[in-house]
């Protein structure tokens, strides 16, 4: 056990005996560094582990704090995935396109959805913004800058990673339809097809179209629920196998909802720097943390260029508008190539009405709103799973993001429970969706982005009682 888990299991045993109660402060990182003989940084793993796994929260300018527990947890998962350790072609799009099909009307219940509540954002004012930029557009504005992107944009994406203390000169920068081309922009900037790519297990299913679609093999390595991936089963895969890439999600990963420690993060940029391997870090969630301050990228570490750094603004600010962004590093010749050969640029309207909005500083209140939302959403479901699913299903307590990942009673077979939900107009997300392998048949990503009124409380009820009969 590492020194940030021995302090955070010290001080979860001494919240579950009581000796820490609901609302009691947590010493500060400067004193528990002090009186433990540990680095700042590992106090604050410690506490940031404790955060995610629901046990404390943090309060602006004032430190950590003790929650008050809800009613009732269901308990979480508890092991670390365990794939076969063999690369393979993949073949998930067509059980992928079906889902998202089904989720594309407003009569299905979306717990499968891969989007919030679209109600969330303030499109309205983004609309206004818009107008504006397209009103007092000058037309070389059209031409400037195509592939990169809009200069006025990038340089707020950049003033943005600055007040998180990451230095990215907007010429670094190549704006995307989404963060979707920017990581398979950075796939062909870094692989041919027959290569090997190394993912996450279970991993975003868009990872693993994007590899089908390309003729890339996936490599799943295994994968903490809390933690991320295993950086000991990434370095002897590795060895073993030669992987072209990585792939993965540093933060609120989809679908688990794990999330790895700056350290953690750090020797992961090292090691693939070692290796001299392109790290594609797909990072759209970071933004929706629902701790005190954002946690850092991968990005944040690397000195070398090997990370392909990837977000936008359409889980955080505008879904639909298509803006994301990549910072290639070492790589960004070859990605301003892939851009200018496959889409050539990316909308500059909505470019520039995104600068515009974004140079006005709303989008920080934006952000606090919605992630107070969404940690509110992420309890009332916990406690609406614990009431309704089977018992022995276990399920993850993420610190952010808007998903929850479902491992229900073994041999409860999700396929089939997917097929009796939508029979009722709900979709689902069944676990094999997110493998190459098609494992995790037992295991379902559920979508809390979306407010649990009656409609969605008595489609979870539903769910739950298939979900029964399924588990015997």
């Amino acid at each position: 056990m590492k020194r940030y888990q021995a302090l955070a299991a010290d001080l979860a045993s001494s919240i579950e005996r009581g000796l820490l109660k609901p609302g009691d402060r947590l010493p500060s990182v400067r004193q528990a560094s002090r009186d433990r003989g540990l680095s700042p940084a590992t106090v604050f793993e410690a506490y940031y582990l404790l955060e995610a796994r629901g046990l404390v929260e943090s309060r602006p300018r004032s430190g950590y704090y003790v929650r008050a527990a809800p009613p009732s947890l269901p308990p979480e998962p508890e092991h670390r995935s365990a794939p076969d350790g063999e690369a393979r072609p993949v073949m998930v799009s067509e059980r992928v396109f079906r889902m998202l099909a089904s989720t594309m009307s407003r009569d299905v219940v979306p717990l499968g959805s891969a989007f919030p509540d679209p109600h969330l954002f303030p499109l309205a004012r983004l609309g206004r913004a818009l107008a504006a930029g397209v009103a007092e557009l000058e037309p070389w504005r059209t031409v400037e800058n195509l592939t990169p992107g809009a200069l006025p944009l990038r340089r707020q994406i950049a003033l943005r990673y600055l007040a998180g203390g990451l230095r990215l000169d907007p010429d670094e920068l190549v704006v995307c339809n989404g963060a979707l081309e920017a990581l398979n922009l950075s796939l062909a900037a870094t692989c041919r097809p027959g290569d090997v790519v190394a993912v996450e297990s279970p991993c975003f299913y868009a990872c693993l179209q994007a590899l089908e679609a390309r003729g890339l093999h996936a490599l799943e390595v295994a994968t903490d629920p809390r933690e991320g991936m295993d950086l000991d089963a990434l370095d002897a895969a590795i060895a073993r196998h030669r992987p072209r890439a990585v792939w993965l999600m540093s933060n609120f990963q989809n679908p688990l909802g794990s999330a790895m420690g700056p350290e953690k993060k750090r020797a992961l940029v090292e090691l693939v720097a070692r290796h001299q391997l392109p790290l594609i870090e797909d990072d759209v969630y970071g933004e929706l943390h629902f701790g005190r301050q954002r946690p850092v990228s991968c990005k944040a570490f690397d000195t070398q260029g090997w990370v392909l750094h990837c977000s936008s603004f359409s889980k955080t600010l505008a879904p639909g508008y298509r803006i994301g962004w990549v910072a290639p590093g070492r790589f960004l010749h070859e990605v301003a190539k892939q851009k200018l050969a496959t889409s050539l640029t990316t909308c500059v309207p909505a470019q520039l009405g995104l600068a515009r909005y974004l140079e006005r500083r709303g989008f920080e209140r934006h952000l606090v709103g919605l992630r107070d939302t969404l940690q509110a959403r992420r309890d009332r479901y916990l406690d609406a799973v614990q009431r309704v699913f089977p018992d022995g299903t276990r399920v993850s307590r993420p610190a952010g993001g808007y998903f929850l990942w479902l491992e229900l009673p073994s041999g409860t077979d999700t396929l089939e429970l997917q097929q009796q939900a939508m029979a009722r107009g709900i979709s689902l997300a069944p676990g094999p969706m997110f493998s190459a392998t098609q494992g995790f048949g037992h295991c379902l990503r559920l979508n809390y982005g979306h407010p649990l009124d009656e409609r969605m409380d008595a489609a979870l009820r539903q769910v739950g009682e298939m979900a029964k009969r399924l588990a015997g």
